[in-house]
């Protein structure tokens, strides 16, 4: 995860001192009203967070990073033969601010490859329960075992320095994000296909490999979901 975590910490460091010149010159800027019916309303249209990676607009739709879906399909490097843009790609723009070569989205293909594999334990947890139990309940309690691979957890009771926080989070966001889809298709398989397993393909990439766990083989599924997955990979943060 190298070159992937020195790029980001490059751009947040700058971020960071733009935003302490921002918070320093500008603090004690009013950036708008909330009225009463707001709050009791769900806080519809207040301005609460600060978020760079996706904004959804009412008329234009969602855009990442300032791109619009179609713009992304035209930008963004694909599979081989392929027309939809692979997720990889996007998740290095949110990351890193800039449109990625196809040499940065394969090394992104190739993290996530490597960190893909589920312990055993994960699977014996899902199978504990009932084949009724619903399918998102399933998929948070293999997400909860995973916490034993977690790396800020350890880096946390050896007494990390509260600044370096964010190094064992990048890392273990990197591989909840590898493991994801192989644990979203145990479940699909367990509760749908007689819990025939589909093990994942290492030459694939992580959407295209996502539909081959499922049972789909067909190029053009492995392009829905590539598209799919480029279109809901972020929500306004």
């Amino acid at each position: 995860m190298g070159i992937m975590k020195d790029r980001f910490q490059a751009k947040a460091d700058a971020l960071a001192a733009d935003i302490k010149n921002i918070l320093k010159e500008n603090g004690n800027k009013v950036i708008g009203e909330v009225t009463l019916s707001q709050i009791y309303q769900g806080m519809r249209g207040i301005t609460g967070l600060v978020t760079e990676t996706s904004l959804l607009d009412a008329h234009e739709g969602i855009r990442f990073r300032g791109y619009s879906i179609p713009e992304l399909q035209d930008k963004l490097p694909k599979a081989p033969g392929g027309s939809e843009p692979l997720p990889e790609g996007l998740f290095y723009l949110m990351m890193i601010g800039e449109l990625p070569t196809e040499e940065d989205v394969n090394h992104v293909t190739n993290i996530l490859q490597r960190r893909s594999h589920v312990p055993s334990h994960v699977f014996e947890a899902i199978d504990a329960l009932p084949l009724s139990t619903h399918p998102m309940t399933m998929f948070v309690i293999g997400v909860m075992a995973l916490q034993t691979e977690s790396y800020f957890q350890k880096r946390y009771a050896e007494g990390i320095n509260k600044k370096e926080y964010w190094l064992p989070v990048f890392d273990d966001s990197i591989v909840l994000l590898s493991r994801l889809p192989r644990i979203a298709a145990y479940i699909y398989r367990r509760k749908y296909k007689n819990n025939d397993h589909i093990q994942p393909n290492g030459l694939l990439d992580w959407a295209g490999n996502f539909a081959h766990m499922l049972g789909y083989s067909d190029e053009s599924f492995k392009e829905l979901m590539r598209l799919y997955m480029t279109i809901h990979a972020d929500h306004e943060g």
